[in-house]
């Protein structure tokens, strides 16, 4: 037998059972290093336990398992005969390209150091050579990474392991050549004996790569140009290529991207470097230096350094120096670590374009950024735009969102391109870029909304730049895809008193937030109209904006006695402008406060009140709004058959008209009123059929939070049918959506009673509390007495009912 024999028999059975030399540790017990040896013959005569383990982690029985032992003998008479020496293809140690230690653990990389060992298994079995690539931002660890799976996998490869580090970010990367010479000396050719041709050596490199079954990491590649040159074919091998590029113009099939740590594998990090008792002792500070360190591996990596390197600071005064986003790149320094140097390599090699592009990225406040307000906030067109950000996105500098045209940035590096920003812009160039973006954010936002006006039969509006809108179905898309940014442009536009715009958003809004939208968010942009209103001297506007904001306080937010206050200033401003239509809105939304805040009685009222005036403007939305309102709440009050005359009148009025987004969302909500009058008065199988037909409705159109009202009000009819299991899904299903104030507590309330009625006790205590915490966000009678049965329920104590505000 040969020398090596026992290696190969050994690799050959783990790499059949489809096990890595990590898997096969674990099964028995020997450590990775000692696998590896006796793979590669640097161990030829193991100890008897240490072959019986082996065997038996294998699976090996019968002629198998004797071989395995005749193999070990022979390895046995072989040392005893002559030392080993070292195989000739196998680099000699302490060569040129030697792998580098790992020197801090691989945290939170579990995911890619798995699909790393995938792609060895696969290289080992095919038939030509395997390339992989790990690329990512600036300070991702993508060498830590591939230093980490080399030593995993370079015992799994006759000839072990290469590793070169091409020096992409330097001012001159190792050329293909250079790199070439050393891959050569690594091979054990002789300095004097590499040919003085590039070309020659070149095909050298490739014969001698060719007969070799090798893990080559090729480290921090600058580009494709630097990397193709050194791909030779080689049946078994392996090329791990790491670099702040995507290098997409390789013909790669395997790509690894390197996200960020998220918050436990982060503070982990930390913890690694830190230490255990310093992580413990202050859990929340960690959490708060791995959160303002954005889960960068470099990051981390440099705090950890910095509170180990000073052991009398707390993690709290660390975390503090890292609140403060002018000093935050400083602070994250350690020696000749830092997080800005790593950051300034990249963007120093952009072109001017890019380098503006990435630094005016700084403004945008969302979470991504689009193509078209990249556009905007460099005067470009979008195609020129978009060219731009894959640029950035290809070395690293942007992230892909898991939408097509947008991108994401990160939080260190945003503060790294406010830096460049200040540095390399005057502030009137600042200043325009930033208007022109918010300008257009408000634009677009207010024209989009605009689509969705029941009372509007076109939308007119001109865009000055992109216009990505042009019909109900984009408008939803871009509203919400983009409410970070046109609700900071609010924002902005209302700091910088610019009125009008703030204005004409906020009247737009109106229908789109019917049925979209949170009360905090709608509490804002009403707020902020009804300001912007009273800014410009204008009643009409403040009577209207303040019945919107209105409706947000006492129908989504559950805040009546704060409701019930604006609706006397919308109230007073519609008088003194003598606008009917807007009285009319505020005794409507008034109608809505009184039957949470009182009777019925005065809630019929006001809505009688609402329907004539709506009759006197001559508006039939509000009309048949404020009609089937006074249905529900007449039947609040057992007026059953004036109910459902006033509902069949506001019914029979949307059907007669054409089909149409606004028209039948009206209806879907007329039928949802019905609907639950019917379950009230009992006839639930009508309630069922009204609102089948309503979340039909929804559905066509996508609404979503209608489509969770329906069934809301199904379960509720289907558990007072007696189907207590059908009742039980329809109101989980819609409690993911709930938005309406008091909707959550009733959602939870029944969800918590039917649970006891299916024998679910514990499921049944735990909507009873979260039922009791959502109620003190509320501010209503019937809210109140639900938080004391509730209480009484979980056999606590009721304490005095505070609302949030």
């Amino acid at each position: 037998m040969g020398a090596s024999t026992f290696g190969d028999f050994l690799r050959f059975y783990r790499v059949r059972s489809s096990l890595t030399q990590e898997e096969l540790s674990e099964r028995t017990g020997i450590s990775v290093r000692a696998i590896s040896d006796m793979e590669r013959g640097r161990v030829r005569s193991p100890q008897r336990r240490t072959l019986e383990l082996l065997s038996e982690g294998l699976g090996l029985t019968g002629e198998e398992a004797e071989s395995f032992e005749e193999a070990a003998r022979a390895g046995r008479k072989m040392a005893v005969a002559a030392p080993v020496p070292e195989q000739p293809d196998a680099p000699p140690r302490g060569a040129a390209c030697s792998l580098p230690p790992t020197l801090t653990e691989i945290t939170g990389r579990d995911a890619e150091l798995k699909a790393l060992e995938e792609y060895a298994h696969d290289a080992i079995a095919s038939c030509r050579l395997q390339i992989a690539i790990v690329h990512g931002l600036p300070g991702a660890g993508k060498t830590a990474l591939a230093i980490e799976a080399a030593h995993r996998l370079s015992g799994q490869f006759a000839n072990g392991c290469l590793f070169l580090d091409l020096r992409g970010m330097d001012r001159e990367p190792l050329s293909a050549d250079r790199a070439v010479q050393r891959l050569l000396r690594a091979f054990g050719v002789e300095e004097r004996r590499i040919p003085a041709d590039p070309e020659d050596r070149l095909s050298l490199y490739r014969s001698l790569l060719r007969d070799q079954t090798v893990l080559l990491v090729l480290d921090n590649a600058a580009s494709e140009a630097q990397v193709r040159p050194l791909l030779a074919t080689s049946n078994g091998s392996l090329v791990l290529v790491t670099s702040r590029s995507t290098l997409a113009g390789l013909d790669v099939r395997r790509r690894t991207a390197l996200d960020l740590l998220g918050p436990g594998p982060a503070v982990d990090l930390l913890r690694l470097v830190v230490g255990e008792e310093r992580v413990a002792a202050e859990p929340e500070a960690a959490r708060r230096v791995a959160v303002l360190c954005g889960g960068v591996p470099l990051a981390l990596v440099i705090a950890g350094n910095r509170l180990a390197s000073r052991p009398q600071w707390t993690i709290g005064y660390f975390a503090d120096q890292l609140e403060d986003e002018r000093r935050r790149l400083s602070v994250l320094t350690a020696g000749d670590l830092q997080v800005r140097s790593a950051f300034e390599v990249s963007y120093d090699s952009l072109e001017p374009a890019v380098a503006r592009m990435f630094r005016r990225l700084a403004l945008v406040q969302g979470p991504d950024t689009s193509v078209e307000l990249a556009a905007v906030l460099c005067g470009d067109s979008a195609h020129a735009a978009e060219a731009t950000l894959e640029k950035l996105a290809d070395v690293g500098l942007l992230g892909l969102s898991g939408t097509c045209g947008r991108y994401t940035g990160h939080d260190l590096l945003r503060v790294f391109a406010r830096e460049r920003l200040e540095l390399g812009e005057s502030a009137e160039e600042v200043r325009l870029a930033l208007d022109r973006m918010r300008n257009w954010l408000l634009a677009v936002a207010t024209k989009a909304a605009l689509f969705f006006d029941h009372d509007r039969d076109e939308v007119t509006v001109e865009i000055d730049g992109p216009d990505p809108v042009y019909d109900r179905d984009s408008a939803a898309h871009w509203l919400a895809r983009e409410q970070p940014h046109w609700l900071c442009a609010l924002r902005g536009a209302a700091a910088q008193s610019d009125h009008r715009r703030v204005l004409d958003l906020a009247s737009a809004m109106h229908w789109y937030s019917d049925l979209r939208g949170t009360g905090e968010l709608w509490r804002e942009v009403f707020g902020e109209g009804a300001k912007a209103a009273a800014a410009l001297g204008d009643a009409r506007a403040v009577a209207e904006q303040s019945n919107y904001l209105c409706w947000a306080l006492c129908a989504l937010s559950g805040q009546q006695r704060e409701a019930l206050a604006v609706h006397h200033r919308a109230l007073a401003a519609a008088r003194e402008a003598g606008d009917v239509l807007n009285e009319a809105w505020a005794w409507y939304y008034r109608s809505v406060i009184e039957l949470r805040l009182s009777s019925p009685y005065d809630a019929i009222r006001h809505s009688r009140r609402a329907v004539e005036m709506f009759e006197q403007a001559r508006f039939p939305n509000g009309l048949y709004l404020s009609l089937s309102l006074l249905g529900k709440q007449l039947d609040a009050a057992g007026k059953s058959d004036e109910a459902a005359a006033a509902h069949r009148r506001a019914i029979a009025y949307y059907r007669g008209l054409p089909s149409s987004p606004g028209n039948d969302e009206l209806l879907s909500l007329m039928l949802t009123r019905l609907a639950e009058s019917r379950t009230a008065a009992g006839d639930v199988a009508a309630a069922l059929v009204f609102l089948d037909e309503a979340e039909t409705l929804f559905r066509k159109h996508e609404a979503g939070v209608g489509i969770a009202r329906v069934r809301h009000l199904r379960g509720a009819a289907l558990a007072r049918a007696g189907q207590v299991r059908e009742a039980r899904d329809q109101l989980e299903s819609a409690l993911a959506e709930a938005r309406w104030s008091e909707s959550r507590i009733e959602l939870l309330v029944r969800l918590s009673d039917l649970c006891d009625e299916c024998g679910d006790p514990g499921r049944a205590h735990q909507y009873r509390v979260r039922a009791l915490a959502e109620c003190s966000r509320y501010d209503a009678p019937a809210v109140r007495r639900t938080a004391q049965r509730l209480a009484a329920e979980l056999g606590i104590n009721c304490p005095a009912h505070h609302t949030a505000g």
